[in-house]
């Protein structure tokens, strides 16, 4: 219903190159330069500019990517109200979410559905934060379950709907023989002087260790890095150092640590967010899904 062209040019927004553009809509470079080309010449104005090996939009470019986003965010508001007419229609849903939302929320949450709602199919792929975004613009997931960081698109971004879900608090996992295990509370700051079990690349817990650490009043040393939980809590337990660990983020029974609660105004504490695309939210298929998402979240507040 809308130029698939003016998708492609909104995804070279967000991936920056015509490259990693094509990667992500599954099409070669030279389409995608193609349709834009094209794209441009029905527009009649220049969109693109050569900046030495790769391009940047022209301020057309961004006049059009501005109806663009309306024109798309409309559209998903009319299969929303067209889908209201089929009520009880099967549908599918394609959820992308950080691990431990996957594991604590998204998991029970479609398990619940899949005794309700038999007619509803979902995928699930479990992904970092900053990867949902692109996935959620070129069509390839529905929901995402993540937590904001510096880099994602702000809560007014008209690609986007974003709202709260969960504020999750952080606990300090250390071996159970570790002097703050007997105490199982804390002040991060005590911790100072621990050597630390992260990873960068998981880009939304390390950004959140960083900035912590720093409110606390110092730097985290991070002598060993990983990145999935039961890796971390093994490194944990075998006394190589100590981690962040959100509140949902499951821990092998069978591991020798344990969780210290924080305490105090540098308590660490991180954000869950669900992001649709903008006006779409009210699709049923992905509508029944949110308020399982809810309720599960209901339970464990609760709980």
């Amino acid at each position: 219903m809308i130029d698939p062209r003016l998708q492609t040019l909104r995804v070279l927004r967000d991936q920056g190159t015509v490259t990693a553009t094509a990667r992500a809509l599954h099409l070669t470079p030279s389409t995608v330069s193609q349709q834009l080309r094209h794209l441009a010449r029905d527009v009649g104005v220049p969109l693109l500019e050569a900046e030495g090996r790769r391009v940047r939009l022209t301020g057309a470019a961004y006049t059009l990517l501005g109806h663009a986003d309306t024109l798309f965010a409309e559209w998903e508001r009319a299969r929303a109200d067209l889908a209201a007419h089929r009520e009880g229609a099967a549908g599918r849903v394609r959820i992308c979410g950080v691990s431990s939302a996957v594991a604590a929320l998204v998991a029970p949450a479609l398990a619940r559905l899949r005794t309700e709602h038999a007619d509803l199919d979902v995928h699930v792929s479990e992904e970092e934060s900053d990867h949902c975004f692109p996935l959620l613009l070129s069509g390839r997931a529905d929901l995402a379950v993540l937590i904001p960081t510096a880099d994602s698109p702000p809560p007014g971004d008209e690609r986007f709907d974003q709202r709260s879900l969960l504020d999750e608090p952080q606990d300090l996992l250390v071996p159970e023989a570790h002097p703050l295990a007997a105490r199982g509370a804390a002040h991060l700051g005590e911790a100072a002087h621990e050597r630390w079990i992260a990873s960068p690349e998981r880009a939304d817990q390390y950004r959140l260790l960083l900035t912590s650490c720093a409110a606390a009043g110092f730097t985290p040393h991070v002598a060993h890095e990983a990145r999935e939980w039961f890796a971390i809590s093994a490194l944990v337990a075998y006394g190589f150092g100590v981690c962040l660990i959100p509140r949902l983020a499951p821990v092998p029974p069978d591991h020798p640590v344990r969780r210290v609660r924080l305490t105090g105004s540098a308590r660490p504490s991180r954000r869950l967010i669900t992001c649709v695309r903008r006006g779409s939210r009210a699709q049923p298929p992905l509508a029944r899904v949110l308020e399982a998402l809810e309720a599960v979240v209901r339970e464990r507040v609760a709980a």
